[in-house]
C-alpha cells in the first residue's frame, strides 16, 4: 500500500498525537514502537500504550546506557505496563572492548562495525522478527538536518509506514505533556555511536 503522504501529512499536522495514533493503528495489523528511554521518549510510550495497551515495544539496548536509564526504563516497563521486547547485541560490551579497545572514535575506520554490532544488527533483527506495517517513533523536527526531510508520516521502500506523533513539537510543549501526565523524564542518557546529537547513527536512514 502505498500513501499518499502529502494528502495525509496535511491531515494529521492540526491532530493531536492521540489522533495521530489512532490514525496510524488502522493503517496496519502489525503496529510496534522503538525506544532508548532518551530524553522525551516517554510521550510517545504514553500516548502508544494509552491508545493500545499491548503494542509491542521494541527497545534496542547498545549495552553502553547510563546506570540512571537503566533505572529510567525499568520504572517505565513497571508503570505503564511496557510490552517490551529486548534485543542486545550478538557480542558483549566486554569482549568488544578488548578487540576494540574501548568504543571506537566516532572517526575510526572501526566505528562503523562497532555501530552495526551495538545498534543496527540488533534493530535489523527485531525488524525481521516483528514484521511490523507500522513503526511508531519519537523523530521530531530539528534533531538533524537528515529528521528535517521527514513529516508525521512517512514511508519507506519497505513499505513499513513510519509515524512520529511528535513530530512538530518543541521541548517545551513535551515539558508540559509530562508535566500534565505526571510522567518522569531522563537526560542522562549516552548513544556510543552518535557522539553528537545532530549526527544521524543510520537507524533511521535505512
Amino acid at each position: 500500500m502505498t500513501l499518499d503522504l502529502d494528502v495525509i501529512n496535511n491531515q494529521l499536522k492540526q491532530k493531536s498525537p492521540s489522533e495521530i495514533i489512532q490514525w496510524a493503528l488502522k493503517q496496519g495489523k502489525s503496529p510496534v514502537v522503538t525506544t532508548n528511554f532518551r530524553p522525551y521518549e516517554v510521550a510517545i510510550l504514553h500516548a502508544c500504550v494509552e491508545n493500545m495497551a499491548s503494542l509491542p515495544i521494541v527497545w534496542c539496548d547498545s549495552g553502553y546506557n547510563t546506570n540512571a536509564t537503566y533505572r529510567h526504563a525499568e520504572s517505565l516497563i513497571t508503570s505503564l505496563g511496557l510490552n517490551i521486547s529486548l534485543y542486545v547485541p550478538q557480542q558483549t560490551a566486554a569482549h568488544r572492548n578488548v578487540v576494540m579497545s574501548g568504543i571506537p572514535d566516532v572517526d575510526s575506520e572501526l566505528h562503523n562495525l562497532f555501530t552495526n554490532q551495538v545498534k543496527l544488527e540488533p534493530f535489523k533483527r527485531a525488524m525481521r522478527e516483528h514484521k511490523p506495517d507500522v513503526w511508531f517513533t519519537n523523530l521530531r523536527k530539528g534533531q538533524t538536518e537528515f529528521r528535517d526531510s521527514l513529516d508525521i508520516v512517512s514511508q519507506g521502500s519497505d513499505g513499513i509506514i513510519k509515524v512520529s506523533p511528535f513530530f512538530y513539537w518543541s521541548d517545551e510543549q513535551l515539558d508540559t505533556y509530562l508535566s500534565e501526565h505526571n510522567l518522569p523524564n531522563e537526560h542522562d542518557y549516552f548513544d556510543p555511536t552518535k557522539v553528537l546529537e545532530n549526527r544521524e547513527c543510520g537507524l533511521h536512514t535505512q
